[in-house]
């Protein structure tokens, strides 16, 4: 099988993808429309009231991203239109409902002209709230699974989740299915419906507290008690929690469904396809970066000996359509780690030497004209260094500063707050990343290395499905593509997480 194959598998069938408003979304409907302009249908689910609205939502925040260029390109603007009008089907609905919130009336005969669906759809902030979280990416895989039963023409459910489903094992993590209620906490059981019952529980007793004058904000509340969760079984953040739950629902409930599991680790910008750098938002591995370009932090966590296992987005999208093509109609799961660590490890020390090569080149200038001096950050190889550091040079004096403050009428109160919300929020920020850098596990990449085998994906640049990652320099990458790109692009949502 080459690449004319995998891209002929998609001719004349109708696909179903959830997420298309997402990062990989938007990624994999340019691909397969690029790759086989006669695909007969892309029906994209996003959440919306109505049809009206979810064809601006796909109008404004997929279709008319620069991403779609090469495409507007190789078509022309009245053909780019036509094939756009010809091809791409809004759905108005919620992956976090059942049906997709899809109108019963229309749900028979979308579900008889589907061949793949893409569930790709996700909310993926370390620091979400829970009841959404549980909704779109545990519940959301389930309604999915519910979903292409109803389907009597599938050929494939493609499920996007994460490697680090994971959580912070340590040694070979495997590419293979989590069982029902298996926390990763030693001697923990995770019950999934007890879940769904405390947030409910939670809310109601909010509501209560509300009428009594709490200040406390449901959302706070949800998004604490996430967090709080998800430690208590052994996973660092909501995301990768509530992802973890979904894999589990799907992996109970998919019965003789042809399914693929795809575990990306650290997505990155686009290493090629469309074009090399695009990106959306800073990802798991840019707060250094964006912290390095405005010399914010002298200091952060990890160790530059240990291995970041990273993989560009468009290697991502490749594996996922490959996947999906090998495993036509076949029934059962197989799962792929999309991952870098084994074949093509990208160290600490070389993503440090990438920025510093950056902004050595290009020099950050400052309002009044002169250079910002380049500063290579200090690493500390334990948090707890890294807490006493910051409460030493930061909290302490913000807390001498708020007790002047309070004996001069709160003269400084406004500069104390602010500066008191950013070592927070920083605060927050380290504790959500740090478990990534200390993470000590190597992903399992033997499906993935038999496929690319299989279907001869030899990792050149003109490769239409590469996912080779050894077909990259890292330095190279990062110093010419991924720090510009995240510049460009990720730094329009910093501050989220």
């Amino acid at each position: 099988m080459d690449a004319v194959e995998v891209a002929g598998c998609f001719r004349d069938k109708t696909i179903l993808v959830t997420g298309s408003t997402g990062f990989l979304g938007k990624l994999l409907v340019e691909k397969i429309l690029r790759v086989q302009p006669d695909v007969k249908k892309l029906y994209l689910l996003v959440r919306a009231p109505d049809a009206a609205s979810a064809e601006q939502r796909i109008l404004s925040q997929v279709l008319g991203k620069d991403l779609f260029n090469t495409l507007r390109e190789k078509h022309g603007l009245a053909g780019f239109q036509k094939l756009i009008k010809e091809k791409i089907v809004p759905l108005a609905g919620d992956v976090g409902t059942r049906d997709f919130g899809l109108d019963s009336s229309r749900l028979e005969d979308l579900c008889e002209e589907i061949d793949i669906i893409i569930h790709g759809a996700a909310t993926t902030s370390f620091y979400e709230r829970y009841d959404v979280s549980l909704a779109t990416n545990a519940l959301g895989a389930q309604y999915g699974c519910e979903f292409a039963k109803k389907c009597p023409n599938l050929k494939m459910l493609l499920h996007v989740s994460t490697a680090f489903v994971a959580g912070t094992q340590e040694g070979l993590l495997l590419e293979k299915a989590l069982k029902m209620g298996q926390a990763l906490r030693p001697g923990y059981h995770l019950d999934i419906e007890a879940e769904l019952q405390l947030v409910e529980k939670v809310k109601t007793e909010f509501m209560a507290a509300k009428s009594g004058g709490s200040d406390q904000s449901e959302k706070t509340i949800m998004k604490e008690l996430g967090l709080k969760r998800a430690c208590h079984f052994g996973w660092p953040n909501v995301y990768t929690f509530t992802k973890a739950m979904g894999e589990m629902l799907l992996e109970q409930q998919r019965g003789d469904l042809p399914v693929v599991i795809i575990r990306p680790t650290m997505v990155t910008s686009t290493y090629q396809d469309p074009f090399p750098g695009w990106i959306e938002g800073a990802r798991t591995i840019d707060a250094l970066i964006v912290a390095y370009d405005e010399q914010a932090f002298p200091c952060f966590v990890g160790d530059l000996k240990d291995t970041m296992d990273a993989v560009p987005a468009d290697m991502v999208v490749n594996a996922t359509l490959v996947a999906g093509v090998v495993h036509w109609n076949e029934k059962g799961q197989v799962i792929y780690h999309v991952s870098s660590a084994l074949r093509n490890p990208l160290t600490g020390q070389v993503f440090e030497d990438a920025c510093w090569d950056y902004f050595s080149v290009h020099p950050r200038v400052l309002e009044n004209g002169k250079a910002l001096q380049n500063r290579r950050p200090y690493l500390f190889k334990k948090f707890s260094y890294f807490r006493a550091y910051l409460t030493l040079m930061y909290k302490l004096p913000l807390e001498m500063l708020h007790a002047v403050s309070l004996l001069f009428c709160g003269l400084f109160s406004q500069y104390y707050q602010k500066h008191n919300r950013r070592y927070k929020f920083l605060m927050l920020l380290v504790k959500l990343y740090a478990p990534y850098a200390f993470f000590k596990g190597w992903f399992d990449d033997t499906n993935l290395t038999r496929m690319r085998k299989e279907v001869k994906m030899n990792g050149n640049d003109g490769s239409l499905f590469n996912f080779d990652v050894k077909s990259m320099d890292w330095h190279q990458y990062l110093l010419n593509v991924h720090v510009p790109a995240v510049l460009k692009y990720g730094r329009k949502k910093k501050g989220s997480v």
